[in-house]
């Protein structure tokens, strides 16, 4: 084994010194002009097709999701007869579901290599979910059906991360991410207006309520989307059937060179588990996994939305349509903010700001009475969703590779952040009303954690681009394992190792 590194070694030594003269050329210009015109072709066409699919399909995710807290405000706790806590019960039993089949599910969707059918067959199953929940008439069938509807809603969110890192480099993922996450956003505006229009026009037709036409309207409307998604999303460039020889290439080379190696996994099934325990093994995990699970739980309050807004004093269709305009101020914002991210080609401080403006909101909300600086407070408690695009990004180019570990790493951050989703609705006592402190101070109190994790991160990625910096020497000898990367690499790329070594000698993490 030694004697086998040792030659390997030697080769590389040599392969390496005939690619020392291109060098500086490969670092700078990494694709030729030849393929950097097929590359911008190549991401438009990848935007055209892929991006609107997404968000169609995020933006019915979040309202199959939180029509809950709208059904509220029509009728459902009556007509179920919720009492004490049931409300919050069937709330975050949608989450137990969720958690426990993320992992599994991207590991899988990694494994099985057909997003397409994937994705949009667990689409179609919680649009059905949703629709059939108008059908419930106990506190036992709501809960039922919402932990049902976690697990087949558990697939899309890690899943589409996944695959867009699939397709898009890093310096790309922030704003594509944010374009992404524009679905919740949105649903959490034209949703509530959906649910008021469904209040005041549909209340009562034909012996049903206003609770249960939203949820039958909605999933039927998912359904369709989910076949949408079976016919039109590709699944990886080298399965596109619409992509030139020439643009597959360009696809995977851009993606190889982006993280310094070859995006490729280990033949065979037991790259998936190994995936799994490189993940598990990796510090950076833990720390994007505290990290979301702050600014997550931060973001609860968007489950009790209408409540909060019913605090000013409005009937419950007017509360519903209070709700949209700060979402649609953090529709725009959030574009801002991530292309600005991407530009500057930082994460850091794009995720630390938004803290103190979102503490300075929940402050506000929890210390007037006043319209007024009440309503302007929602406003800046919504900057916590300003960093969910960012940290989506910060966690692909921070656990670039190989694709089985990052599938599994961005499933457990998933499943880690949305586990404050199980606890935090319990802070939101009814008798805590109007002001909600004991649920908001948990608020701040999750995004100084999230902050606290920030600043780790960051120390720990500059440790680690310090040791990249100290392999770039010509003398450093490398492991077998690292040798065999670069070959893999070298043979995605169409270069010898030594150059695909000299490309790799680039790479630094996103700060």
């Amino acid at each position: 084994m030694a004697d086998t590194a040792i030659r390997d070694q030697d080769i590389l030594g040599d392969a390496e010194k005939a690619g020392t003269e291109q060098r500086e050329n490969i670092h700078h210009e990494k694709l030729t002009e030849e393929e950097m015109v097929v590359a911008k072709k190549l991401r438009k066409k990848i935007d055209v097709r892929i991006m609107p699919l997404v968000i169609l399909v995020y933006l019915m995710n979040y309202i199959d999701r939180n029509n809950y807290a709208a059904a509220r405000l029509q009728g459902l706790e009556e007509d179920l007869g919720l009492v004490g806590n049931q409300y919050q019960v069937g709330l975050s039993i949608l989450f137990v579901g969720y958690i426990l089949m993320q992992v599994p599910s991207n590991i899988l969707l990694n494994y099985v290599g057909r997003p397409s059918w994937y994705l949009g067959f667990f689409t179609i199953a919680w649009g059905l979910v949703s629709a059939l929940t108008s059908q419930v008439s106990s506190y036992g069938g709501i809960v039922a059906c919402r932990f049902i509807l976690g697990i087949v809603e558990a697939p899309f969110f890690a899943g589409v991360l996944f695959y867009l890192s699939k397709w898009y480099t890093k310096e790309e993922l922030a704003k594509r991410n944010a374009i992404f996450y524009s679905g919740s956003l949105v649903s959490g505006a034209f949703g509530n207006l959906i649910a008021a229009g469904i209040l005041s026009g549909l209340a009562g037709k034909r012996g049903i309520s206003a609770w249960q036409w939203l949820y039958i309207i909605e999933g039927a409307i998912t359904i369709l989307v989910g076949i949408a998604v079976v016919i039109i999303l590709p699944d990886f460039p080298d399965t596109w059937k619409s992509l030139s020889p020439e643009e597959k290439h360009v696809a995977n080379r851009r993606l190889a060179i982006d993280a310094a190696e070859a995006d490729l996994d280990e033949a065979g099934g037991i790259s998936q588990i190994r995936g799994i325990k490189l993940a598990l093994l990796d510090p950076k995990t833990y720390l994007l996994s505290i990290a979301y699970m702050g600014i997550t739980g931060a973001a609860g309050f968007q489950n009790f939305f209408p409540s909060l807004t019913r605090t000013l004093g409005y009937s419950s269709t007017i509360s519903l349509l209070l709700v949209a305009p700060p979402y649609v101020f953090m529709v725009f914002y959030s574009f801002a903010h991530c292309y600005y991210s991407d530009h500057i080609g930082n994460r850091f401080w794009f995720l630390s700001y938004p803290v103190p403006v979102s503490i300075v909101g929940f402050v506000i909300f929890m210390t007037t009475d006043s319209f007024g600086p009440r309503y302007f407070s929602f406003f800046l408690m919504n900057f916590v969703f300003a960093q969910n695009g960012t940290i989506y990004a910060w966690i692909s180019s921070s656990i670039p590779r190989p694709p089985a570990k990052r599938a599994a790493a961005l499933a457990f951050i998933n499943s880690i952040g949305n586990s404050a989703s199980i606890w935090t609705p319990f802070t939101y006592f009814p008798s805590s009303a109007p002001h909600y402190r004991p649920a908001l101070g948990v608020c701040i109190g999750l995004e100084v954690l999230a902050l606290v994790c920030f600043v780790g991160l960051r120390w720990y990625l500059q440790r680690q681009n310090k040791e990249l910096e100290r392999l770039e020497g010509v003398d450093v000898g490398l492991s077998e394992r690292e040798v065999k990367r670069l070959e893999r690499t070298a043979e995605v790329e169409g270069v010898d190792v030594g150059q695909a070594r000299a490309l790799q000698k680039g790479y630094r993490y996103l700060l």
